[in-house]
């Protein structure tokens, strides 16, 4: 089909982590509130409609926050609830159509062309899912939604009528939209691209089109260059990935901000040691071994590294022990120093079943790893872990916000 006939949807979850704590605590309704991370940081992570009006924004400090709004309501984000609530909006939507691409935790993308003539229109596949959600979910939990013939432009529609809106943007629109919208309203377009392009005299959208393609290659590269042409002329020819065809995962990574700045070597090593723990966890439930790490510590001294073995492993005390050379020629006097950001990833995976069995390595260490899975499965990631964490806080594993990790969206194919 001409991707000009197909008919995309985006719907976009109306200040979702705020909302959501808004529907579940009547008392946080109608009021200024900030969602915050559940470790304590400092960080607003989401703020209610009520916030937004204030200027109180994603990524504001809460100490700031408070000086805007002394009233303000502060309460830890709970991605658990969040990733039940998207369960369950994943569903709604997967009974309009059988493409719905889940593109973070509070947003998705629906191709609807084949599915119009069974419920009506598209209007009447937007209506009803709305009053679902509010019906199924709650009241106090809006969507916006934007209707384009891409998603390049379906994601851009839903952003005009927020909140509780529709969009829509046809071929004859967009230069009349382009001209007048920020370089980062487009999805593609982050921060950092916006301030270079205006830095070579590009303000808008329509002035790519006019630029000499090869000041952008040697600007950008010739890759982006291609998908900044295709932007600017509002062109999009990815289709709409259900979320239930599983993707092949290439790698495995945690990264977690610690609450405080961290001086201490041993915490900052403990937590470390259980993100290690936590990517191994979600090796095996993927049935996967990796034979590569990386790691990244961020604060006053920063590391970063990575190093490739010749055998595959799949345990956090593995994944840890290969760590240690990268952090271990680095003189970084981590006592003197302190670490805010821990980063760990695996690379390199293979299918455990495609793997020979060692035969160096005793199978009983196998049947001890697969004994603590099953009981931390049933009590709750950590409750047994290494004696080095003994007396450290333990972390939660939970979904992130924009879904990047392989194994919760893997789950999904099961969960619904």
């Amino acid at each position: 089909m001409n991707t000009a006939q197909r008919v995309i949807l985006h719907i976009d979850f109306d200040s979702f982590f705020a909302s959501v704590e808004q529907q579940l605590n009547p008392d946080f309704r109608g009021k200024p509130l900030g969602v915050t991370a559940a470790n304590g940081r400092t960080c607003i992570i989401a703020s209610s409609r009520e916030a937004k009006k204030l200027g109180i924004g994603t990524g504001s400090r809460t100490f700031d926050a408070i000086k805007i709004c002394p009233s303000i309501i502060l309460t830890p984000s709970h991605f658990l609830r969040y990733w039940e609530i998207s369960k369950k909006f994943l569903k709604i939507c997967s009974q309009y159509s059988p493409y719905v691409e889940l593109f973070s935790l509070d947003e998705v993308f629906m191709d609807v062309t084949s599915t119009i003539p069974l419920f009506g229109s598209t209007e009447n596949i937007i209506k009803t899912i709305k009053s679902r959600i509010r019906d199924e979910i709650g009241e106090y939990i809006t969507v916006s939604v934007g209707i384009s013939h891409n998603k390049l432009l379906a994601k851009l529609a839903s952003g005009q009528n927020k909140p509780n809106g529709i969009g829509k943007i046809e071929e004859q629109d967009i230069d009349g939209i382009f001209k007048d919208i920020e370089l980062t309203a487009i999805c593609g377009i982050g921060e950092r691209m916006g301030l270079r392009l205006k830095k070579i005299g590009i303000d808008n959208l329509l002035q790519i089109r006019s630029f000499p393609k090869k000041k952008l290659i040697n600007e950008f590269g010739p890759a982006y260059t291609d998908t900044l042409l295709d932007m600017c002329r509002g062109k999009d020819v990815r289709p709409v990935i259900p979320y239930y065809l599983s993707e092949e995962v290439k790698s495995v990574s945690r990264n977690y901000c610690l609450p405080r700045n961290e001086y201490d070597k041993r915490v900052v090593m403990q937590n470390l040691y259980e993100l290690c723990e936590e990517v191994g966890l979600k090796l095996r439930r993927l049935n996967k071994r990796a034979r590569g790490v990386s790691v990244s510590l961020r604060g006053t001294c920063s590391i970063h590294g990575q190093k490739s073995y010749t055998d595959y492993f799949d345990s956090g005390a593995e994944i840890f022990k290969r760590l240690r050379p990268i952090l271990e020629k680095h003189t970084c006097p981590l006592s003197k120093e302190y670490t805010r950001q821990i980063s760990i990833g695996v690379y390199g995976l293979e299918n455990a079943s495609n793997l020979p069995v060692s035969l160096f390595e005793s199978p009983k260490k196998d049947k001890v790893q697969n004994v603590i899975d099953k009981l931390n499965d049933k009590f709750g990631d950590h409750t047994i872990r290494n004696g080095f964490l003994l007396y450290s806080e333990k972390l939660t594993t939970m979904p992130n916000g924009y879904m990047a990790d392989k194994w919760e969206r893997r789950q999904l194919t099961t969960d619904n």
